[in-house]
């Protein structure tokens, strides 16, 4: 990954990108064992939250998400907002099309269960505005598309949230005569929520690429300055996967047949919605890059919001809890699977070479 996150030159996977997927299944077993052997650890980090959302996984996140956003051209984002065929795209797939498959789903798989199912939904809600730049830039996605696309979901997640929540927990399923729930969550938490973990490290991130190049130049800024601070989107990366599966550790190894029947929804949401993404990219005319970045925005969610609405609503040893946190369980190897799925299908669908020029300014021909 260190490679791959530093990448300013046609490249091939490093041998610690290869084993990327090794060293994430590492860090959630390590996790989970540290939530399932060393429970004050967990009772710690429960301990450190501010606004419902936990002080070290938000450090962790925003270590992950800054090299990443530092390296986003953000000269280049105009051209981003004038593809009408791609914020469109992305806003149906995320705020009408992911929502509803999730609650079919959700019933379709948890009909028996309605503690379980109301957190799923709460997951399908949470539109991924975190861990998705991580995915797009290993799949040498389209940078500027993603600042761009994860900017628009944090202003609809504020906006739409609350109001989505209501809908298919209260409304929706009282016209088809199934079980209601209702759900409160402040606007502010929401919001808060997309500051931390959007809005610190966009700011961050353009606000490093705006002082180096005016000092030293783009050169330096990108041959200099972003493969050293690239790595740390890995550690980060790592560090919020540990800290996020030692919080929940205890629930997710003590109700192992709960964890599989959660599962099972969320393995075919995610493969859905990143297929539907990619292949509804492909037939209106996108690149490869902004089709990938099209595809990963679609199929990730911000578990970290929905865990929190979940705990604060239900508390934290509900059933809506731990299907919270099923969800990055399901998601982070999942997504991880799929960067290798893009990386074939640039070759096989798209006929480029992903890794032809720097991810995020390839102009792919599409067949």
């Amino acid at each position: 990954m260190t490679d791959t996150l530093t990448r300013t030159a046609p490249k091939r996977l490093s041998t610690l990108d290869k084993w990327l997927p090794l060293w994430i299944g590492l860090a959630m077993i390590a996790g989970l064992l540290l939530g399932r052997f060393v429970p004050v650890l967990s009772d710690a980090l429960s301990a450190m939250e501010v606004g419902g959302i936990s002080v070290p996984i938000g450090l962790g996140l925003l270590v992950m998400m800054y090299p990443v956003l530092a390296k986003v051209r953000y000269d280049k984002v105009a051209a981003v907002t004038g593809d009408k065929k791609l914020l469109v795209s992305s806003l149906v797939l995320n705020w009408l099309v992911g929502p509803a498959v999730m609650f079919a789903l959700a019933w379709i798989f948890l009909p028996d269960l309605p503690e379980y199912r109301t957190g799923l939904i709460i997951v399908g809600l949470a539109r991924c505005i975190a861990m998705v730049v991580i995915w797009n830039d290993l799949a040498c996605g389209d940078r500027e598309a993603t600042a761009v696309l994860v900017a628009i979901n944090s202003v609809f997640q504020v906006v739409a949230f609350s109001l989505l929540g209501w809908f298919y927990l209260t409304v929706l399923p009282g016209w088809l005569g199934l079980d209601t729930q209702g759900l409160e969550i402040s606007v502010w938490q929401i919001a808060l929520n997309v500051l931390v973990f959007l809005g610190v490290p966009l700011v961050a991130g353009f606000t490093s690429r705006f002082i180096g190049e005016k000092r030293k130049g783009r050169d330096w800024y990108e041959e200099t300055f972003l493969p050293k601070v690239g790595p740390w989107a890995l550690y980060g990366l790592l560090f919020t996967i540990v800290l996020l599966f030692a919080l929940q550790g205890e629930q997710v190894t003590s109700r192992p047949m709960d964890v599989a029947r959660i599962a099972l929804p969320l393995l075919v949401y995610f493969g859905l919605m990143w297929f539907a993404g990619l292949l509804l990219g492909k037939g209106i005319g996108l690149s490869y890059a902004r089709s990938t970045t099209l595809a990963f925005t679609a199929a990730g969610n911000n578990f970290e919001l929905a865990i929190a609405v979940a705990i604060g609503t239900f508390g934290a040893a509900s059933g809506q809890a731990l299907a919270g946190v099923v969800g990055p369980l399901i998601e982070v190897p999942v997504l991880v699977g799929l960067v290798y799925v893009s990386l074939w299908a640039a070759k096989a669908w798209f006929r480029t070479d992903p890794y032809a020029i720097e991810a995020g300014h390839l102009e792919s021909r599409t067949s």
